[in-house]
């Protein structure tokens, strides 16, 4: 019996478990594996990048400092954030000491813009057609329910501006012309070594061998989503992005 509860509380102990590290050396040594490991997408100060914002007064995914652990330790599957086995087990405490260090300003107080008119902005441009937000809109391009959490108001309007140069992986544009002569525009949903399916610029699926294709051309820093930087006005810009910064996926 005292063995079976022992299993059964485990987890419940890893759950509760404080970080054992976090005296200003850890942290201070935190910020250097940070900046060397987990800067690159995430920003030196935490504000986000291709990587989620960190700089938050609460992390949706890490509510304690066993959860930071656990993601530092194996990564969220499904996303770009990957496990980091070459760090010691303290030098992941360590990390997690300092990124909790970040949230103690939230970021998104200094953005410019109405959310309001940018949520207008949103729709009256046909944004809606390719983005889904809380489970409305399409699916040509990635879902922006919990955006405003995920990236810094900088990416957002350089990803309106010049989207190819935030092209967000697994959204590559792709060309395939077929035997018969059709040709199609849109992006890769499935690939192996026999076929491709792919999504195209009407939200149509198809799916394809690769036998029956005379070409398909993977257009390398290219997007699919056209640039807003002679479509808005700098004010229309700062609403919109203002807009997207405000989704968190809480309402």
């Amino acid at each position: 019996m005292k063995i079976a509860l022992l299993i059964i509380c485990s987890p419940l102990v890893l759950s509760a478990q404080n970080n054992p590290h976090t005296t200003e050396s850890d942290i201070a040594q935190g910020k250097r594996i940070f900046q060397g490991h987990c800067a690159g997408c995430h920003g030196p100060g935490g504000e986000g990048g291709r990587g989620a914002i960190l700089a938050r007064p609460t992390l949706s995914r890490a509510i304690d400092d066993a959860t930071l652990f656990q993601i530092l330790k194996d990564g969220i599957k499904g996303t770009e954030m990957p496990p980091a086995p070459e760090l010691t087990e303290h030098e992941k405490w360590q990390v997690a000491a300092f990124v909790k260090t970040l949230g103690r300003v939230d970021v998104s107080k200094d953005i410019p813009g109405d959310p309001t008119k940018g949520e207008r902005l949103f729709a009256s441009n046909g944004c809606s057609t390719c983005h889904t937000v809380r489970m409305k809109g399409g699916r040509m391009g990635p879902d922006l329910t919990w955006i405003g959490a995920r990236r810094n108001a900088a990416y957002l309007r350089e990803a309106l501006v010049a989207p190819e140069a935030a092209l967000p992986e697994g959204f590559m544009e792709v060309r395939l012309t077929t035997k018969t002569g059709e040709q199609l525009t849109g992006i890769v949903i499935n690939e192996d070594t026999y076929s491709v399916q792919i999504r195209d610029l009407s939200d149509r699926l198809h799916s394809f061998w690769k036998h029956e294709l005379s070409e398909f051309r993977k257009e390398r820093g290219k997007s699919p989503m056209p640039s807003y930087r002679d479509k808005l006005s700098p004010a229309d810009l700062d609403d919109l992005v203002s807009y997207l910064a405000s989704l968190r996926g809480d309402s």
